[in-house]
């Protein structure tokens, strides 16, 4: 930066501290303004403006890039280009970008007269991520005034999705079609009444282990790859993973799965379950708990081979008796089921039975393999109310290559008698069938894919709560590419999706 004028106002936060130190100490009253400021726009000026009229010395504190929460691709400038930004204007006496998430600690360090906020702040309640109340919490505490600026409200990320959209033409087009349709509220509200639910989720427990190693080459002795291995990580995958994300937006969820009698695992995937999920492990006698271990290329993320650890031949009969008829007087008390089938040996034909029987409504994804595929498919099943397929398992359901994904979910969904369908197709979005509309191709939303494992469960968990709702078979789809994006970003099943994030990835989206 050449202009020494700009120079003199952008600060370090400790170097604006020692300044307002001595500003205080001549009288001066302080003013502070935080935010990201991704696209400097009119609104952002007249709020500057006003706000620099209430002391006598205005201060601004920009959010840092890996701390903006406002969707995708963002910020769209990273926070030297917006500190130079702000540095330019006339009413900005200073300008440093924070160290933490939120301004709580900056208002701390600071301490300033007035802490002034955009008009669309206001209203306390209608702050999803609850940081507005922690800073007026705050700001009582530093014996500062919370002040709210008052003048027409502009959104950074309306402007962005208008003029600086990350997305292809089509996708934007179909995304300018959806906003006319429906109210980001009402999306919203639908994402929040799915902790109404209470959800139970049966199916195959997964390890998914991870070794990360580099390439060295063929073993001179024999014709094999050699690899130099770097580290290790264990993810909880399968129904684990598909009852952690029904976790984060459902109320209650009753998780049951199998787990081997030796290399069980067990304290590490209590460890790894989400709060308000309550297992009921069943023990497979002489069997392991089923392992995938993948050896990854650390530097290109390439999966090398992978590895089973695993005895898929499920309960003895006497066993798979009690659990199902546990499972019969378990089942009416849940809002929904969902069947995680991965093929390993947790659902047997006779628990088919009772899913299919005793569930008010029933969700189902067989997943196809390297363990199953070829026999492993949806039309075990009867009767479901909703069911989601990647496509190629949808081919492999309906023992067809070569007829358009369109004909073959059409055909399988009436088939199963579902109430809505959902076959995904990574790229390329998804296809949404409803008994009584016509069937519908949602684009996809993801940007930065880092892994596609697990993306296909976490779209699964959360589209069976929206279908189980009720939901228009669009927001369905919508809902599910979102969780989509949200999936490839994770390494694996390292986490599982925030529902906080999924809010803010549809408010950005949706602006």
């Amino acid at each position: 930066m050449d202009n020494p004028i700009l120079k003199k106002k952008i600060l370090s936060i400790g170097e604006l501290n020692t300044r307002l130190k001595v500003l205080k100490s001549d009288g001066k009253k302080i003013v502070l303004c935080h935010g990201v400021f991704d696209l400097l726009h009119i609104g952002h000026i007249r709020y500057f403006r006003q706000a620099a009229k209430m002391g006598d010395v205005l201060v601004v504190t920009v959010t840092p890039d890996e701390f903006v929460d406002k969707g995708p691709d963002r910020p769209a400038f990273t926070a030297a280009l917006r500190v130079e930004a702000i540095a330019s204007l006339d009413a900005v006496n200073f300008v440093a970008v924070n160290k933490w998430p939120t301004a709580e600690e900056t208002l701390r360090l600071l301490k300033p007269d007035y802490y002034v906020k955009g008009a669309e702040f206001k209203d306390l309640n209608a702050d999803m991520t609850g940081k507005i109340s922690q800073e007026a919490a705050i700001v009582k505490e530093v014996g500062c005034k919370l002040v709210f600026a008052e003048d027409i409200v502009f959104s950074s990320s309306n402007l962005i999705n208008r003029y600086l959209s990350q997305f292809p033409e089509e996708t934007e087009e179909y995304l300018d079609i959806f906003r006319k349709r429906y109210k980001l509220d009402d999306i919203i509200k639908i994402v929040t009444k799915m902790a109404s639910l209470d959800v139970l989720v049966v199916g195959d427990t997964i390890l998914d282990e991870y070794q990360y190693c580099s390439t060295l080459g063929v073993s001179s002795k024999d014709p094999a790859l050699a690899l130099h291995y770097q580290s290790r990580d264990l993810f909880a995958g399968g129904a684990l993973a598909v009852a952690n994300h029904v976790a984060a937006f459902a109320g209650n969820v009753q998780l049951v799965t199998l787990l081997g009698d030796h290399e069980r695992h067990e304290e590490f995937i209590r460890s790894q379950l989400a709060a308000n999920v309550t297992p009921h492990f069943i023990t497979q006698a002489e069997a392991p708990t089923t392992l995938k271990r993948r050896f990854v290329d650390g530097y290109s993320f390439t999966k090398l081979f992978e590895i089973y650890v695993m005895d898929d031949s499920g309960l003895n009969k006497d066993e798979d008796a009690k659990l199902c008829g546990w499972l019969c007087e378990q089942i009416p008390k849940f809002d929904l089921v969902i069947a995680a089938d991965f093929g390993h040996g947790a659902i047997s034909g006779a628990l088919v039975d009772e899913l299919v029987n005793g569930a008010k409504f029933l969700s189902v994804n067989t997943q196809a393999n390297a363990g199953n595929r070829g026999y492993h498919v949806i039309t075990r099943y009867p009767r479901i109310d909703f069911g989601c397929l990647a496509g190629h398992e949808l081919k492999l359901a309906m023992r067809n290559e070569y007829d358009h994904e369109r004909i073959m979910t059409d055909r399988l969904a009436r088939r199963l008698g579902c109430q809505q369908f959902v076959s995904t197709l990574g790229k390329r979005g998804c296809l949404v069938w409803g008994r009584d509309d016509d069937l519908l191709g949602i684009p996809a939303f993801a940007g930065n894919v880092v892994d596609r494992v697990g993306a296909g469960d976490a779209f699964f968990a959360i589209a069976s709560l929206a279908s189980s709702m009720g939901v228009p078979n669009e927001i369905l789809g919508f809902l599910g590419n979102i969780i989509g994006a949200e999936a490839v970003e994770i390494i694996g099943n390292k986490k599982p999706i925030d529902k906080l994030n999924v809010k803010k990835h549809i408010t950005a989206i949706l602006k």
